[in-house]
């Protein structure tokens, strides 16, 4: 009997994907574990292995097609001793009437390192149709109905398990219950689209990837459903640099050189565990308070910015979040980072001081609850000791979830961090 080969969730967040590029052919034999495809989820491109022993029957979904829905059947195996035309023909038969698969994702497919507000990891007590905020668990063939039909799906009551809203939920409801809140997304992505006047300009057009596709969508999401609320302060940055210093002085026969950022990563970590209302995510009807800092930490790759993560930072050591970091930035620019690598945090850190840009405000990722923005470091006048004198400061701005974090809180985060950069060598205790 042919063996079908599904398009994987190769994420517990993942609904769809691009087929990038098949690594085998009609007519080839396969092994568990030999590598078919590269997939391109939301997030990196990764290698599919297989799981199954057969001869590749039939291609069903050709290299680069996009948004391929989890549970699609992309290609069909010949079992051992069965006749391949046959398991061909059988494939293309089955092909024209199914319908791709609601892939479910196990609660147990998160992993403990990365927590997370995704649906996956919410417990079944407090799952409903719009379980955490504006998120929505509904089935990815109802989530495409509802787009097409301009419903909101915050509005649906779903039928399926744990309140998992179906296709016939949304088949039953009227356009009348979609909202401004998904009207604002729909003219975004209008924008976005072919009717884009160019006004006679010389241009050329490029198509967006799914990993900038879903960049757009969820920062657009986050500065339309969180409330940012900004909090800026300078922070000398002498004592840090000569630690700094020392450190790598001593760390050099190990072949181990820190970064600022590396000190930074601790220190935000550090100042998480002492203020621990700042260490929080807001799910609606819960918030969340975690008991370990995981740090995400923001990485220009080719294919956007994404945030691999530093999980317990604030009980590593700098040479230890130093050797990760590096690790981790490597994989994420060659879109090789797997999906515990990147998915979770408990907060995050965004550095642009390389490119010498003083200070900025940084838009929240969620399911987080407060991101720090550092800018260079850079010299300027300062008071030192009740006197004027010149010294290198960097402004650091928290943004914070003003639903979860008050600006109380966060003014205690903010000032933990300067304390522990400034005298650094309490974040090494």
């Amino acid at each position: 009997m042919p063996t079908e080969i599904k398009m994987p969730a190769l994420s517990p967040t993942m609904e769809e994907g691009t087929l990038a590029k098949w690594l085998i052919k009609e007519g080839d034999t396969v092994s568990s574990g030999d590598i078919m495809a590269e997939i391109e989820t939301d997030k990196a491109t990764m290698e599919f292995e297989a799981v199954d022993e057969g001869v590749v029957a039939s291609i069903l979904v050709d290299e680069g097609t996009e948004n391929v829905q989890v549970g699609t059947v992309i290609a069909v195996l010949a079992e051992d001793g069965e006749d391949v035309a046959d398991a061909k023909s059988a494939s293309t038969a089955g092909s024209a009437t199914s319908e791709p698969a609601k892939a479910e994702t196990p609660a147990e497919s998160a992993p403990a390192s990365t927590p997370s507000l995704a649906p996956s990891a919410v417990p079944a007590a407090i799952k409903s149709s719009v379980p955490l905020g504006d998120r929505v668990i509904a089935s990815p063939l109802a989530k495409r109905i509802a787009e097409q039909k301009g419903i909101d799906l915050s509005g649906v009551t779903g039928s399926g398990p744990n309140g998992r809203i179906v296709k016939v939920d949304v088949e039953n409801a009227t356009p009348s219950a979609a909202s401004a809140r998904s009207a604002a997304p729909a003219a975004v992505a209008a924008a976005a689209s072919s009717d884009l006047p160019d006004f006679g300009i010389p241009h050329e057009d490029e198509k967006m990837g799914n990993v900038r596709k879903v960049i757009a969508r969820r920062l657009t999401e986050a500065k339309q459903t969180i409330p940012h609320i900004y909090l800026t302060v300078d922070v000398q940055l002498d004592a840090l640099l000569k630690l700094r210093s020392e450190l790598n002085a001593t760390l050099e026969p190990q072949g181990i050189k820190l970064s600022v950022n590396d000190l930074l990563i601790k220190a935000l970590a550090k100042a998480l565990i002492q203020v621990p209302k700042c260490n929080v995510s807001f799910g609606g009807d819960i918030l969340r308070s975690f008991l370990r800092a995981d740090i995400s930490v923001a990485v220009a790759a080719p294919s956007g910015l994404i945030t691999p993560i530093i999980v317990d930072a604030g009980n590593k050591s700098v040479s230890a979040i130093s050797t990760e970091m590096k690790e981790l930035a490597g994989k994420a620019r060659d879109g090789k980072l797997q999906p515990h690598e990147y998915q979770g945090g408990t907060a995050s850190l965004s550095n642009l001081g390389m490119f010498g840009i003083k200070q900025f405000d940084a838009v929240i990722n969620p399911p987080q609850a407060m991101i720090l923005a550092v800018g260079a470091g850079e010299k300027r006048p300062h008071v030192v000791d009740g006197a004027l004198s010149v010294a290198t400061v960097m402004s650091a701005t928290g943004s914070f979830d003003h639903r979860a974090i008050d600006g109380a809180d966060g003014a205690q985060l903010m000032q933990a961090f300067q304390n522990l950069v400034e005298h650094p060598l309490g974040m090494l205790a």
